[in-house]
């Protein structure tokens, strides 16, 4: 299994044949400049090349009635002044008689993709195709859109698949409201669009791109609309909807979605039509879908003001038809006495660095800079004292056998007498030179395994070596009983999560414990409303999981951590276990490391009140300094 990429030189054959200064954007070079830049990068050559086949009329006519699809199979034998009367009743379109055949191609792009991901025959993939599809309607061209192109995949994966589950992420800058026409009374389809609003100023200029329009009927809270009502929206912003809204609302409907990658079924490309940034758009989407690191983000993260505004009206707006919402309480959180908080006194500002402060400016884009990160020779490593003939993995994930040097080894395990035997020894000297390894830039990622009464130890010497040897800040996420070093540095170089115990602390700013949520629940919420919050506001450029001594996680709940967290420094994850760890665990973690998908997590659940109450005391001590965790407008610094 690998990436597809579905494309077809015809489609370059539609072009505007007038002079109209609102349609020449829409142009053939859209997608010859993806494609020269996919090659020049070589990553088309790393991708299964699928040739794109026409859409039936059939399957046109899953959501568009058969007079329009005569209307457009007819432009096919029109000249030039009647395509230009024809096109003049619609809004923002232009008719060619090559529309038809690269229209139906555009479909078919994404039928094919929809039908290669759905059997096996690859994992994930990318449709390059014009003319896009998502403002198109029932009976109507629209926004250069002639067939909606995701809905005809959508409704093709419903009727051919029996798929009851689908989640469409719309990240272009206009309102694709074709989609949300089509499927505002189906709860089998969520749809999610961020889009630039301005309180109705920019186009399609409708009252329903608001956040308030959340479909009818019973696919109620299935339309999530996030309108941005300024230009210039940043990173932190970005990430902020991801975490505060899709992220919950689709984890609820049990649409397993992560941060690389929020649609597994399918990611077609829509809109953009600046081409430096749409190429570059394009090879980051490829790259991702391929397993290959995520570039770091620029830019303070701190969500601005008109952000924060945006999300909480789209919260406020779902909260009746989702319980993760009800559940987070989308009004402000009172700083009211609790059973968490000493004597129910208000948490004191929290020391450990400077408060991060809101840009006063949009901050930068992530297209600012274009950059492509190279992949390490070495995607995941794996590294065990002992060898397991039940441990499966993938073919390219290495087992890796060297060690560190032992003066060196002993010289690191010298201050810890748990690192005296020679065992625990060997299993240091191994993630030591695992540790270099990816520091070096040789490995991504790794996962090594260590006796369970030298894994305090070990997690201290791996984040003394990470930092003295080329980290500048390392993220640790512990969990089971494995407690902060005492002597570590407190100088904002490490963030240490502790997730065990009975009690939520806030200890500095760089060091929070909480306890474990015992429902699947409230463990989504704690990592999306409290660890990928922190994690995202503090940029590392290393990540640490020590999975230690009565950690409690299951297997796929692991591996979903792991993989949220491979979004962030640039996908440079060690995860730490124990000796007697199941080889199933690490079998799934190195899967998730080197790219696949998590496994589902099971039944939805709700957080236990316990949870929510812990997580809500956390967020509400940690917030001044962590901006990341706000979704409420008012408490911007």
């Amino acid at each position: 299994m690998g990436t597809a990429l579905v494309y077809h030189e015809d489609m370059t054959a539609t072009r505007l044949l007038w002079d109209d200064p609102e349609c020449e954007i829409e142009r053939p070079e859209r997608l010859t400049a993806a494609l020269d830049r996919l090659r020049q990068r070589g990553l088309e050559q790393r991708c299964l090349r699928l040739s794109a086949r026409e859409a039936s009329e059939e399957e046109l006519g899953l959501v568009h009635s058969p007079e329009y699809v005569s209307l457009v199979r007819e432009t096919q034998v029109l000249g030039k002044e009647e395509l230009q009367a024809l096109s003049g009743q619609f809004d923002a379109i232009y008719f060619h008689p090559s529309t038809f055949h690269c229209a139906r191609l555009a479909a078919g792009a994404g039928l094919q993709l929809v039908d290669a991901v759905l059997t096996g025959a690859v994992q994930n993939g990318l449709a390059l195709v014009r003319p896009p599809g998502h403002h198109g309607q029932r009976a109507a061209a629209n926004g250069f859109c002639v067939f909606n192109n995701v809905a005809i995949a959508a409704a093709h994966a419903k009727q051919k698949h029996g798929l009851h589950r689908i989640l469409v992420v719309d990240w272009d800058v206009h309102h694709g409201q074709g989609i949300q026409y089509l499927f505002e009374d189906d709860p089998s389809v969520l749809y999610f669009s961020w889009h630039r609003y301005e309180h109705g100023r920019f186009w399609p200029f409708l009252r329903e791109s608001d956040a308030d329009a959340v479909g009818r009927g019973q696919g109620l809270g299935f339309t999530v609309n996030l309108p941005w009502n300024q230009v210039g929206m940043g990173n932190a912003d970005y990430v902020a909807a991801f975490l505060h809204l899709l992220l919950p609302l689709a984890f609820e409907g049990q649409m397993q979605a992560t941060p690389e990658c929020f649609a597994h079924l399918t990611q077609l490309l829509q809109g953009g039509y600046h081409l430096e940034s749409l190429a570059e758009s394009v090879c980051m989407t490829v790259q991702t879908l391929l397993g290959d690191p995520a570039p770091p983000l620029s830019g303070p993260m701190a969500p601005c003001q008109s952000a924060l505004e945006s999300i909480q009206s789209a919260r406020a707006a779902q909260a009746p038809h989702w319980k993760s919402l009800q559940q987070q309480d989308v009004t402000a959180v009172p700083m009211s006495p609790s059973s968490h908080s000493p004597e129910g006194r208000p948490p004191p500002l929290l020391p450990g660095g400077p408060v991060c402060k809101a840009a006063a400016s949009a901050p930068s884009s992530l297209l600012d800079q274009p950059c492509l990160c190279p992949a390490p020779s070495v995607r995941t490593a794996v590294a065990l004292t002992t060898p397991d003939i039940t441990l499966v993995l993938p073919p390219d994930v290495i087992q890796q056998e060297a060690s560190a040097l032992r003066e060196e080894t002993e010289a690191w395990a010298r201050p810890h007498e748990s690192l005296a035997r020679e065992e625990a020894l060997t299993a240091l000297g191994k993630l030591l030179y695992l540790l270099d390894g990816m520091l070096d830039g040789q490995v991504n990622s790794g996962i090594a395994a260590t006796p369970a009464s030298a894994a305090a130890a070990t997690l201290d010497v791996a984040v003394r070596r990470g930092l003295s040897h080329g980290a500048q800040r390392l993220l640790c996420v512990a969990l089971g009983q494995l407690d902060r070093p005492p002597d570590l540095a407190h100088d904002g170089r490490s963030l240490w999560l502790n997730i065990r115990g009975k009690e939520a602390a806030a200890l500095s700013m760089f060091h929070v414990s909480t306890p474990l949520p015992v429902m699947t629940g409230g463990f989504l919420s704690c990592i999306l409303g409290l660890v990928l919050p922190l994690a995202y506001g503090f940029q590392p450029d290393l990540v640490l999981v020590a999975l230690g001594p009565g950690h409690g996680l299951q297997g796929p709940h692991a591996a979903l951590l792991a993989a949220m967290l491979r979004g962030l420094a640039g996908g440079r994850v060690l995860a730490l276990l124990e000796e007697n760890s199941t080889p199933q665990l690490a079998g799934i973690l190195a899967r998730v490391l080197n790219g696949e998908a998590p496994p589902s997590l099971g039944p939805s659940s709700v957080a236990s009140p316990e949870d929510v109450q812990a997580l809500m005391y956390l967020r509400g001590q940690l917030e001044p300094q962590w901006k990341m965790l706000q979704c409420h407008p008012h408490l911007v610094a």
